[in-house]
């Protein structure tokens, strides 16, 4: 979001649990128990004298308190390919309110003692494979026992977040700019929505950004939208069709006179698997009340009846009855290339069945033609870009469980590494094997 306006999220948007985020209750507990070891050595006055150090030749081992010893710790991912970088606002509220030690059990704050540098939530990073070219998204510079706690949490928001955004993105680059309703709330708990609802928001403007595209933005709840002011979208579910005996055109049109205009009206087709002939029902019950209400002149209220979509959602254990069998049965299955584009075409023709006087032709065969088809089920990005290759007439794709994918070239695992420690006030290579200090140019001075 902050690439896009400018600035940075804080915690009136994030409401964290800072007190017991400072006392490590988020934390790994090898983090804590450092952090405890250094800052009961500082009080003791300890001084380092090993003998396996890895200093460089000539640095002097004096003088060295290590339990007040600071580094410069980068954050990364080595996600392959492109990352869209999302939680970055999030993790530098947690250092803010979070950094610092406890003094006879009151907490003294020390974050204004670190240096820090970030990108932005939106920014990209790219991984080529070779560990030693990662793009860090953070660096801070400070004494470690006073945020050694929160590298648990600042990486989890990363992780997650950075991962929705990527997927979303990808998936948004198969779609070719079609929009994506974000529907994957229902299969994760309630307390991330926020945070994966500001992802596929980040996501989406990313993809317009570098696509010159102004796909819109579609949510599924309220709290996906909170921490940039969204609301939730939707119209009606299985069990609102249940709810009318099964009939779908009731059902639609019931939701049409009792809702607010400025909710789409969507109709789920497939609750008696027929998708094409529940759709001509539909449309042709909502025309009617569309073209009365019009006749009478009552054009607000007509405006009640104009039907944004119909949304196909057949299980993928089922062949809608639409849909004859055509060599191998399980390409009939679920939600298919040929039941969108036989929806498309009965949609479109609708009107020519219709006893309609003829000045009402045009109007209903442009309402027809404007009905949307939104498909959902099952959908990912590679289920995506075969339809897309096909040219099948979808409009929106509502896509869920895949944009938590996390695994062989979705994995987006950050990771943080100490590569610099602080001795005698002069900075010194301390990576660990196989990493080491990296420049991100797009990593800007934060406080």
């Amino acid at each position: 979001m902050s690439l896009f306006n400018g600035s940075r999220l804080d915690d009136s948007t994030f409401k964290l649990d800072i007190e017991r985020m400072r006392m490590g209750w988020y934390a790994d507990k090898y983090f804590v128990n450092i952090a405890t070891m250094l800052q009961k050595l500082s009080e003791q006055g300890y001084l380092y004298r090993g003998q396996h150090n890895l200093l460089p030749e000539g640095i002097s081992t004096d003088d060295i308190a290590t339990g007040d010893i600071e580094v410069e710790m980068q954050w990364f991912t080595r996600r392959p390919g492109k990352t869209i970088v999302v939680g970055v606002d999030k993790a530098l509220t947690m250092l803010k309110h979070a950094t610092g030690y406890f003094d006879n059990g009151l907490f003294v704050n020390t974050a204004d003692q670190l240096q820090v540098w970030a990108v932005q939530d939106g920014d990209v990073v790219h991984y080529d494979g070779n560990p030693l070219h990662v793009q860090p998204v953070m660096r801070v510079r400070g004494r470690y026992r006073d945020f050694a706690i929160l590298e648990t949490s600042t990486l989890g928001i990363l992780a997650r977040a950075s991962r929705i955004a990527t997927n979303v993105y990808n998936t948004q680059v198969a779609a070719n700019g079609k929009p994506l309703m974000f529907f994957p709330a229902r299969f994760d708990v309630h307390e991330v929505q926020a945070a994966d609802g500001y992802a596929y928001l980040i996501a989406v403007q990313r993809y317009n950004l570098d696509y010159a595209d102004h796909t819109g933005i579609f949510v599924s709840t309220d709290a996906q939208g909170d921490w940039w002011g969204g609301f939730g979208g939707g119209t009606i579910s299985h069990s609102g069709i249940a709810s009318f005996l099964g009939d779908t055109a009731e059902a639609t049109l019931a939701f049409s006179r009792v809702l607010p205009v400025n909710i789409s009206r969507i109709a789920l087709v497939d609750f008696t698997n027929d998708g094409v002939g529940v759709s001509l029902e539909v449309c042709k019950a909502m025309f009617d009340q569309y073209y009365e209400l019009t006749k009478q002149g009552n054009i607000e209220e007509a405006k009640r009846y104009l039907l944004y979509g119909v949304r196909l959602d057949t299980s993928s254990s089922l062949r809608d009855v639409s849909v004859e069998p055509l060599g191998d049965p399980d390409l009939d299955l679920g939600v298919n290339p040929r039941l969108i584009f036989k929806t498309r075409q009965a949609l479109d023709m609708a009107y020519l069945d219709w006893d309609l006087p003829a000045e009402a032709i045009d109007m209903a065969r442009e309402y027809c033609q404007n009905v949307k088809i939104v498909v959902s089920g099952g959908f990912t990005v590679e289920k995506i870009t075969k339809f897309e290759k096909l040219q099948v007439p979808v409009d929106i794709y509502a896509v869920g469980s895949s944009l938590f994918s996390n695994f062989g070239p979705t994995n987006t695992d950050f990771t943080a590494d100490v590569v610099r420690v602080k001795v005698h006030d002069e900075w010194t290579d301390m990576a660990k094997v196989g990493r080491k200090a990296v420049d991100n140019p797009d990593l800007v001075r934060v406080w």
